[in-house]
């Protein structure tokens, strides 16, 4: 950052052209919310759970054989599904991770990650829309639900994909 003050266009109602943005002021409470965000009981339930994990003699067991599982089907995928383990290590795989889902204090941790990632992204949302409403946001979701583009909606984008 060449200054602390830098010239940003307009971005919304009441923001004259040119206005210069006091990025120490948005550095600031970039930080501030961080630190709100840290404190949170989001965190720490998250921050609770995720040590709960790492102390869990049954977990660590579970976590190495978890490992050489598909470290296991790693191999197999190479030659593809042809492979005559292929689907024994998938099951396999499968299996352990099945196992691991099991344990309370593993649950518990998804759920608390869970948990933090929404928050975390309602957050990046508001944020980017604040500036404007055609930012896109990352999500972590495998199946947004989100129109547009690449999704299955309708745009104006002329790529002639969409609708």
């Amino acid at each position: 950052m060449a200054s602390m003050t830098q010239t940003l266009p307009a971005a919304g109602q009441g923001v004259m052209e040119n206005e210069p943005a006091d990025m120490a002021l948005l550095l600031s409470r970039a930080f501030e919310l961080g630190d709100s965000l840290k404190n949170s009981a989001f965190a720490a339930e998250y921050v609770y759970w995720k040590d709960q994990v790492h102390q869990d003699a049954e977990v660590q067991v579970l976590t190495k054989q978890f490992a050489k599982a598909k470290e296991k089907f790693a191999e197999c995928e190479r030659f593809g599904r042809f492979h005559p383990d292929y689907n024994a290590a998938l099951d396999e795989v499968y299996a352990i991770e099945s196992r691991l889902d099991q344990v309370e204090c593993v649950r518990q941790y998804k759920a608390a990650e869970s948990s933090l990632d929404y928050l975390l992204n309602d957050i990046s949302r508001t944020l980017a829309h604040a500036v404007s409403q055609s930012i896109k946001v990352p999500d972590n979701d495998p199946n947004p639900k989100a129109s547009g583009c690449g999704n299955g909606g309708s745009c104006s984008c002329g790529s002639g994909g969409c609708g």
